[in-house]
Formats: C-alpha cells, sequence, structure tokens
C-alpha cells in the first residue's frame, strides 16, 4: 500500500507548467525524499499532495484518500512542516501546545512532555522571540505529539545551522518510528544520512525515484586506460554519462551498473581495453552528473516527453 499516491500529477499558473505529469509511490514505513534544485516544483507538490493548491491535472491520494477531498478527519494523522511555517508569534510555546491538543484526538500529553525536553523548548518563551532553529523544533514538536500516520516536511532544514539540522533529524526519527516521513530539500547533505527513498524532480517532471540503496549501486565512476588512444564509440551508450579522453584515458559514468554484465560489455565496446577501474560514487557526485546530464539533454532538440529513470 502506498500512504502517498500521484498518478500524472500536473500544476500550470497561468502559462508556467510546474509540475508535468509527477508519478509518486511513497510505501509505508518510508522515508521518502523528494529532492532537486531550487524551482523544481518540490514545494508546489506537497501543496498540491495536501490540498493546499488544486492540480490542472492528473490525481493524487493521501493515505488513501483523493487529496481534494482531505478532511480534518485525515489532518488529524499528519504532521506538516514547513520552511515557512506561519505561527501565532504572540502565543508562548506552552500556549501554543495547549491551544492544539484539542484538535488531535491522538495527542500524547507524555509525548508532548517530552520532545519539550527532548528539543529544550520553555513553554512560557513568546514564539516570536524564538530562533529560527527552535521555531522549527515547536512545530515539529507539535507535528509529532499526536503520533501521525505520516510526517510531511518542505524543506525544513533551510537556514539552519549543522547541530540544529542533526537535533531535528535525531527528534524525528527517534519519535516517529512507525511514521511515513515524506520531505522536501535542495540540500543533499539534509536526508541522505537517513532517507531509504528518493525521487529527483527537476524543471517540474519526476526524473527518477528508487531505494536510496538502489541508486548508490548502480551508479560507477568507471575510468578506462587503452595502450593506444582510444577508438571512437558510435554511437555512445546512453547510460554512460559526462564522458571525457585525455590521451589513452576515457572517464564517464555508468548510471546502470552491473558487476557481472558492465565489464564484459566494456571489454566488448573497447576491444584494445589495458584496464578497467571503477569506483562507487558518493550521493553528492550522483546528483551532479544527473543535473548535468539533464542540463544537457535540455539544450539539445528532444521529444516533448523527457525519457523517466526507473530502478529495474
Amino acid at each position: 500500500m502506498s500512504v502517498i499516491h500521484a498518478d500524472a500529477l500536473s500544476k500550470r499558473f497561468r502559462s508556467t507548467h510546474v509540475l508535468k505529469s509527477v508519478d509518486l509511490d511513497v510505501p509505508v514505513g518510508a522515508i521518502y525524499a523528494l529532492v532537486g534544485p531550487n524551482g523544481a516544483g518540490k514545494t508546489t507538490t506537497i501543496k498540491v499532495l495536501m490540498n493546499i493548491i488544486q492540480p490542472s491535472a492528473g490525481f493524487s491520494e493521501v493515505l488513501g484518500v483523493d487529496s481534494r477531498r482531505l478532511s480534518p478527519k485525515e489532518f488529524a494523522l499528519i504532521g506538516y512542516v514547513s520552511e515557512n511555517q506561519e505561527m501565532p508569534e504572540w502565543m508562548t510555546v506552552g500556549y501554543y501546545l495547549e491551544f492544539l491538543r484539542p484538535f488531535y484526538p491522538a495527542w500524547d500529553r507524555k509525548l508532548e512532555e517530552e520532545l519539550v525536553g527532548q528539543f529544550d523548548l520553555l513553554r512560557d518563551r513568546k514564539l516570536r522571540h524564538l530562533s529560527r532553529g527552535m521555531r522549527m523544533k515547536a512545530v515539529l514538536a507539535s507535528s509529532l505529539a499526536y503520533r501521525p500516520k505520516l510526517v510531511v516536511l518542505d524543506e525544513p532544514f533551510t537556514g539552519l545551522d549543522a547541530l540544529v539540522r542533526d537535533e531535528l533529524i535525531g527528534g524525528m526519527l527517534a519519535r516517529a518510528e512507525n511514521t511515513t516521513i515524506f520531505i522536501s530539500s535542495h540540500d543533499l547533505a539534509d536526508i541522505e544520512s537517513f532517507a531509504s527513498h528518493i525521487a529527483y524532480l527537476d524543471g517540474g517532471r519526476l526524473q527518477f525515484s528508487e531505494e536510496l540503496e538502489s541508486l548508490s549501486n548502480r551508479f560507477r565512476e568507471i575510468v578506462l586506460t587503452f595502450e593506444e588512444s582510444p577508438p571512437p564509440v558510435e554511437p555512445w551508450p546512453e547510460n554512460w554519462l559526462r564522458p571525457e579522453s585525455s590521451g589513452a584515458v576515457i572517464r564517464f559514468i555508468d548510471q546502470r551498473f552491473d558487476p557481472e554484465r558492465t565489464p564484459e560489455q566494456l571489454r566488448g565496446v573497447f576491444p584494445g581495453l589495458r584496464e578497467i577501474e571503477i569506483s562507487a560514487m558518493p550521493l553528492r557526485s550522483i546528483f551532479v552528473a544527473l543535473a548535468q546530464s539533464y542540463k544537457t539533454a535540455q539544450q539539445q532538440p528532444k521529444p516533448e516527453q523527457a525519457p523517466v529513470v526507473r530502478a529495474s
């Protein structure tokens, strides 16, 4: 079962096409990260899913309910945290939590106390006097205290220092054991240490969606060394990204690496190959390669619908 499902979800703002036929499936218990550059459409995706704005086309469900028909019953099971979260700044932390309790039948007072202590929140401090990091802690505490089935976080760590970010992540993971987490971010450092699934949104299109372990396993940097100048390859395989050559060496990235098939393929394409060096890649390097690949593809003639790379 999918906690979040989207089918060909699209959104236009007048002549601007912000989301372009996005498909999503977020499984139960996943920590699902939607990443991409600023302006990619991440916040728009979340607003459509949360019924804050209506889609122009397509369909989405959250907790098995059409997003356009989400009611207080469903919202009582969803925690929502945004970088631009509006808060009643005249309230104190304690009054803010007290104000929210009646809206959530499953609110756990004991868990609330534990979260307040864990995040070092002062109940008598007014929200307007909190630092950005402490405000986010207050919002996260209020979103976890009723043990939601789904927590949605829209760029929650923007502008926070590393210590506060780690405290928020640690607190969230410790208190959301049976919760599905859907988080958007433009910074891989926010999510690479804890996400179980990852999707890349660029220019309103979902370029891929898969388990993080699968993504890491299928990307490798390949360095080939020849006795003399390497032979030309036509056509260059589409899964080999960013080819560079220098003297007797070719370097590129294979986005469909297979430990058994790839070396055999390389020797078949390059008969005069002397040496093969295969290296794992950090997540940031993978995304840089993908971003550059998509940018290059956009600058070339292409079909109207870009292909979606999916795990096999």
